[in-house]
């Protein structure tokens, strides 16, 4: 019912290539009956419609030369309206296949949108990809590969396979909507020698890795059967150990592993430290009108990219609008006791660079699960944006969570927010008034708040 409601009211978006054939069209069948009324009224024929422009251009144009104007002018109007207006309807409707034109011309629409790259891993990043790809479908999601947990983990040490699982998230969250398919990819068994605790998706990628012979092939196969939305690549094609070296410089190795100390982490590095990244990671990064760092695990699911060789220097050199999505919620044996400034010291360290601009950070304390999380050690992290301005960087606040069994960036509000921030960057770059990093001054801090 929501859907027939709203259907109708999705001409009306901005970018269609529809509407504006339409005016044209209507504005030229307008001048042209004008230009006929004038010659009709010159032939003792009275029509009134030119009454109105004729207070308007009157006095600037002989009445005969107005009236072959017009009617000239309003045909041919008219008659590209009308062309232009066909041409996108049957483009649309040749490409839509099992779609209705109107999907087929939102689809053109949001090909249309910003090259966003994001880089990170875990259940954020997909929450933040769930999101964009209803707006442009010019995404790249670049994924940590380091996980040794759960259903991955046992796949690397008994096939040699990249950890599937962020990868999985990804695609499934980019997916079109084929809901039977993404149950399919989410589906974990529950019985079963061997199985037991197996995701659908990670086999599927162990064994597409087996017939393609790459883990990249792999991936692109996977993303033609889902049918995904922009693209997945996993960071780099080594395979790495995450270790991590705590606050009184025990080595823990393993990622699974790190949370489980429950000490401060220093720093976490890699296991051999020389790591190649992929070629078209660092090709998506140049090419990015955005790049958007998180939301996920800090020291397990975003900086591990940045351990990668070059994606950092990439990262820093880029002209992309570059954004860091801080967490909502701090993470036992991770994160505990850090705000949001914590988050993006560590992130510069690691990085030993800039690699963002702005800093997302939520404005909507939890109002459900508090008791619930503070059981677990976990807080709302605290938005200190007196020490992000500090360093130079633009703090952004924004309502974004969405809480059911979890409290969660909600995916349209992020989206809507971080493509916010990339309109109102790229507008004042466009302009040449003020730099980026003038937003915060040049906005109070309440015209910020979406």
């Amino acid at each position: 019912m929501r859907r027939r409601f709203i259907a109708p009211l999705q001409w009306l978006l901005p970018g269609l290539g529809v509407k504006r054939w339409l005016v044209i069209a209507v504005v030229g069948i307008v001048l042209a009956i004008d230009g006929l009324g004038r010659w009709m009224l010159g032939e003792g024929t009275g029509v009134h419609l030119n009454e109105l422009i004729d207070g308007i251009v009157a006095d600037y144009f002989p009445p005969s030369y107005l009236a072959a104007a017009f009617l000239a002018l309003g045909l041919a109007l008219a008659a590209l309206g009308v062309r232009q207006w066909s041409r996108a309807l049957v483009r649309a409707a040749a490409t839509s296949g099992d779609h209705d034109v109107l999907d087929s011309l939102l689809d053109r629409r949001r090909a249309q949108g910003y090259k966003i790259v994001a880089i990170g891993g875990g259940t954020g990043l997909s929450t933040l990809l769930r999101g964009l790809k209803r707006r442009t479908t010019n995404l790249t999601a670049i994924v940590t590969v380091s996980d040794d947990g759960g259903s991955s983990g046992r796949l690397q040490k008994e096939l040699g396979v990249l950890p599937p699982g962020d990868v999985r998230n990804c695609l499934v969250a980019l997916a079109d909507d084929e809901a039977l398919v993404t149950d399919l990819f989410r589906y974990r068994f529950e019985e079963g020698e061997g199985l037991t605790g197996h995701s659908f998706g990670n086999l599927f990628l162990a064994a597409m890795t087996g017939i393609t012979g790459n883990f990249d092939k792999a991936i692109k196969e996977s993303s033609r059967v889902l049918n995904i939305v922009g693209r997945v690549l996993p960071a780099t094609l080594a395979v790495v150990r995450l270790c991590a070296e705590l606050d009184d410089g025990t080595i823990v190795e393993g990622e699974s592993n790190i949370p489980l100390a429950k000490r401060p982490i220093r720093r976490v590095f890699f296991d051999p430290d020389l790591v190649e990244p992929l070629d078209e990671a660092l090709e998506a990064i140049r090419d990015a009108d955005a790049i958007v760092l998180g939301p996920g695990s800090l020291f397990t699911s975003i900086l591990p990219n940045f351990l990668i060789d070059r994606i950092a220097a990439e990262v820093a050199r880029a002209h992309a609008v570059k954004i860091y999505v801080c967490n909502v919620m701090t993470q036992p044996g991770e994160t505990e006791s850090m705000s949001a400034a914590d988050h993006v010291e560590a992130l510069f360290a690691h990085a030993g660079s800039r690699v963002c601009d702005f800093v997302v950070v939520n404005d909507q304390p939890p109002s459900k699960l508090l008791a619930t999380y503070a059981e677990e050690g976990q807080v709302p992290v605290e938005a200190d944006v007196e020490r992000i301005v500090a360093m130079g960087l633009t703090p952004i606040h924004a309502e974004m969570i969405s809480e059911t069994q979890t409290v969660r960036h909600d995916p349209d509000k992020l989206a809507e927010t971080v493509l916010g921030v990339v309109d109102r960057a790229i507008a004042e770059r466009a302009t040449f008034v003020k730099p980026a990093t003038a937003y915060a001054k040049a906005t109070p801090a309440a015209a910020s708040r979406r």
